[in-house]
């Protein structure tokens, strides 16, 4: 177990959230992804856990396990066109990770994926996380734009608004 890992996640909780993403931040977030997924048959969830529960962290477990956790609990794999993507973000390690429905998946690539939380990650360094999940949304809105284009009937299936874990 590192250490310096523990200490991070012992000290990181719900007010570390509220301080990187305030309500305006939110409310943003929110807007971003209602008027992106506009643009294509996509669905788009964003989700911040402040840190991985103590039992969880000495088992070690990583932050994709609770990414993929999380999608299946949010019901983001629950779309018509099995094109739901969560935007997971783990503030405690500034570990950003994408988990996309299988429709999207096959299309896309890990390759893609990882860029964008490249580029997300390197505005959370900066201290811009509102402006990092807002790049990362419309990225990943341009992937689906090209793979899931809007035709007719465009619902919107999953809720827009970030939670807060």
């Amino acid at each position: 177990m590192n250490l310096e890992r523990l200490m991070r996640h012992l000290f990181t909780d719900h007010v570390s959230v509220k301080r990187a993403f305030p309500p305006v931040a939110l409310r943003a977030i929110e807007k971003a992804i209602g008027e992106e997924e506009r643009r294509h048959g996509g669905q788009l969830r964003f989700a911040v856990e402040a840190s991985i529960p103590f039992a969880d962290l000495i088992r070690g477990i990583p932050s994709r396990r609770r990414a993929i956790e999380w999608f299946g609990r949010l019901g983001v794999w629950d779309t018509q066109h099995n094109s739901g993507v969560l935007i997971y973000l783990l503030l405690a390690d500034r570990c950003v990770e994408i988990v996309a429905d299988r429709g999207i998946d096959s299309k896309v690539g890990k390759a893609a994926w990882e860029a964008i939380c490249g580029e997300m990650q390197q505005e959370f360094a900066r201290g811009q996380f509102e402006r990092g999940v807002v790049v990362g949304i419309r990225a990943i809105s341009d992937l689906l734009a090209a793979h899931f284009p809007v035709s007719g009937e465009n619902p919107n299936e999953l809720p827009n608004k970030p939670v807060l874990l």
